[in-house]
């Protein structure tokens, strides 16, 4: 009992050192705004693209969610904020969104020089190219002489023309700041390639009036981990951004899922869950959030592998399986650090 109560009283403590009095400033201004300023892809199906509705649906869409839910207890209340690859960095720069979830691949120039920091991995991704099935290409060397389109402003320019260079190879960029611009280039016979992430290669493909007419190349010629990024001012708000992440991918861990997470927060007595769902609150004033943060975040758009599966899951049209994006316990890369 001794022990336990020592181990209480240094939490207590150091969450008391980590916490200082006043939010930091985005925190703040979310909080009297009563809105969430998320950016978004202008429209990638699975990940950000509204319905029929005008509802904004997918993985980064829901993970907007997470954010306001756990942050003002209303998952409607985002704004998002549709941006190109040309337009979100200076976007998040200039204030006009509080947070960028669109896919977006951390790396070290923009965590250091672009003002900005890059919070953590929600999606593993890799370069890859799509043609025409019935081209018949197999391998990148049989692409030499081809017309790619490509977005600029992201990493997927410089990583073909490495490829490419690296197989003593050449190719023609058609440059086209839209993906879905790309897309109908390619079912037009614009250009022979589309060269981008594989899991964009295939939510496009997923749009396409024949996608069976598509091949998406086995081989990857890239690392691209996608992620949330926030300014570098604010480490109060890079600090809430990153432990509502952490927080959906630990709740899968724990099989706390939307459909559960009120009856674990009632009857529980797994200590991890109590802290997860708020049933302790000794986490919460971490981050400078009410106790039911993380239990909010759930409830409202469940842990981090129903986000997968419900919006590019096997069973969606875009059917990615899980792969790297497996939790660690699977053979997968997503680990959560511990949330105590």
């Amino acid at each position: 009992m001794m022990i336990r109560s020592a181990i209480a009283a240094t939490l207590a403590a150091c969450l008391a050192w980590a916490s200082p009095a006043a939010a930091g400033p985005t925190l703040d201004g979310v909080r009297q705004r009563g809105i969430l300023a998320c950016g978004v892809n202008v429209g990638v199906a699975g990940f950000s693209l509204p319905d029929s509705q005008g509802v904004w649906r997918g993985m980064d869409a829901d993970l907007c969610r997470a954010v306001a839910a756990a942050v003002l207890g209303d998952p409607s209340k985002v704004r998002f904020v549709p941006l190109t690859a040309v337009q979100r960095f200076t976007a998040l720069q200039a204030g006009e969104i509080d947070v960028l979830i669109r896919q977006t691949t951390l790396t070290m120039v923009r965590d250091t020089n672009l003002g900005m920091r890059m919070v953590g991995v929600n999606l593993y991704d890799g370069h890859g190219f799509m043609v025409r099935r019935d081209a018949n290409i197999r391998s990148l060397r049989d692409m030499d002489g081809m017309t790619i389109c490509l977005s600029p402003g992201t990493t997927n320019e410089l990583v073909t023309a490495d490829a490419f260079r690296a197989e003593r190879i050449t190719f023609r960029p058609v440059l086209q700041e839209r993906m879905q611009d790309n897309a109908a280039a390619l079912q037009a016979g614009r250009c022979d390639a589309i060269g981008t992430d594989a899991t964009q290669l295939a939510a496009l493909r997923s749009q396409f009036t024949r996608p069976q007419d598509f091949v998406i190349l086995d081989q990857r010629f890239s690392k691209e981990p996608y992620g949330p990024v926030v300014r570098r001012d604010d480490q109060e708000w890079f600090d809430v951004i990153r432990w509502v992440l952490f927080g959906l991918i630990e709740a899968e861990e724990l099989g706390v899922t939307s459909q559960n997470a009120e009856q674990q927060r009632a009857s529980s007595s797994d200590p991890a869950i109590r802290r997860l769902l708020g049933a302790v609150p000794d986490l919460s004033q971490a981050v400078k959030l009410q106790p039911s943060w993380l239990y909010d975040a759930i409830r409202a758009v469940g842990n981090y592998g129903e986000l997968y599966e419900r919006n590019i899951g096997p069973n969606t049209p875009i059917g990615l399986p899980r792969g790297v994006n497996d939790l660690w316990t699977r053979g997968g890369l997503m680990y959560a650090w511990p949330l105590r």
